[in-house]
């Protein structure tokens, strides 16, 4: 009986090129985006939207052709609504990324140390209060509140979680889960006391259940700002990640300054979900399902699996937001349910086929 050896490379199913997934995803974002314009209660041509796009990137010059009131449509109503669901599906798949290989916990996500439950009480905050704007009208006071509370938050539960000049993992999960209960408890107790009025509600349900909510430019600029700082921040910690892997004490051999990575990387991830959310609400499952698919593509390694979940996060939310725009139109489902609702079980679907294979 003949036996033939193979070497272990050869037997595993070869993973899809980096280069080429990554260009791909470039490529399918940019066909999701321009999609998902075309998407309206107004009938727009593809052409024409495309020649306006082109011209406002100032780089062509078509002769308009079409109603001044669609170029007003796409750029001001459609455009920062796609965009604005692209950039903060990407600040979430990022983050989740990061808490995932800071944590070591595959079931990790941005909410997981009290960022959602701080963001949710600085909105429940603002809707209850007797004035709607601050600083002009360039920010409301919804996101600007929510942003506050994530940040104050994230950083209460580390500071509680730090003991002895360490910050121990699980004690930094244990103190995230009560800060979440004690801070919901708060929520709901200001809502017993001051029940917003009847659109109160509606927009506090609505922020709750998560939705893009962008009606301008300048606040959707200074997110961008913020989270594409934030995404290469994350890329150059991709060796400090993969030497996480190792866990604290082997991350600590190689020569890391662990607790200070730890609090850098805590940090960055808050910033980024915090940008997030002070412009979408609560959206749930993009964090925790983009890197984990990227993962099962690409395998472990940091460099390749940070910027794959910034542009699947950001496919992935922008056909949430679509979809839930138009497939029960006029009525428009929350994308926060809606990525919960598709997005589960495709993901069990592909984790349960391809778990022999999963690497962390």
């Amino acid at each position: 009986m003949k036996i033939t050896w193979r070497p272990l490379a050869t037997q595993r199913k070869r993973k899809l090129s980096p280069i080429i997934l990554l260009l791909c995803l470039c490529l399918l974002l940019l066909l999701v985006m321009f999609v998902a314009i075309n998407f309206g209660s107004l009938a727009i041509p593809g052409s024409s939207i495309a020649k306006i796009l082109l011209n406002k990137s100032g780089l062509f010059h078509f002769r308009p052709q079409w109603d001044p009131m669609w170029e007003i449509i796409i750029w001001q109503i459609r455009l920062p609504t796609v965009v604005g669901a692209a950039i903060v599906g990407a600040a979430l798949a990022v983050a989740g990324a990061l808490f995932q290989g800071l944590l070591r916990n595959p079931l990790a996500d941005p909410f997981l140390i009290g960022t959602s439950s701080g963001a949710a009480l600085g909105a429940t905050i603002a809707f209850v209060l007797p004035f709607e704007t601050v600083a002009g009208s360039f920010f409301t006071l919804t996101p600007l509140l929510a942003f506050i509370g994530a940040m104050v938050t994230v950083l209460f539960v580390y500071a509680l979680a730090r003991t002895g000049g360490q910050t121990p993992v699980v004690t930094l999960l244990l103190a995230g889960v009560v800060v979440n209960s004690v801070l919901i408890a708060f929520q709901t107790l200001i809502l017993t006391l001051h029940p917003p009025g009847q659109n109160g509600w509606q927009g506090l349900f609505s922020w709750l259940s998560g939705g893009i909510a962008v009606n301008s430019w300048p606040p959707l600029l200074v997110v961008i700002i913020v989270v594409m700082i934030g995404i290469v921040a994350a890329c150059c910690l991709a060796g400090v990640l993969d030497a996480f892997a190792l866990g604290d004490e082997g991350a600590a051999h190689l020569g890391l300054n662990v607790e200070g990575y730890k609090f850098v990387i805590v940090l960055l991830a808050s910033l980024l979900t915090a940008a997030a959310v002070s412009i979408s609400g609560l959206i749930g499952f993009v964090g925790l399902v983009t890197p984990h698919v990227m993962r099962l593509l690409l395998g472990p390694r940091h460099g390749l699996l940070l910027p794959a979940s910034a542009l699947g996060g950001a496919i992935f939310l922008t056909l949430a937001d679509l979809c839930a725009r138009t497939v029960l139109s006029p009525a428009i489902v929350p994308v926060g349910v809606f990525t919960a609702l598709v997005g589960a079980p495709f993901f069990l679907f592909l984790l349960r086929g391809s778990k022999k294979e999963y690497t962390w």
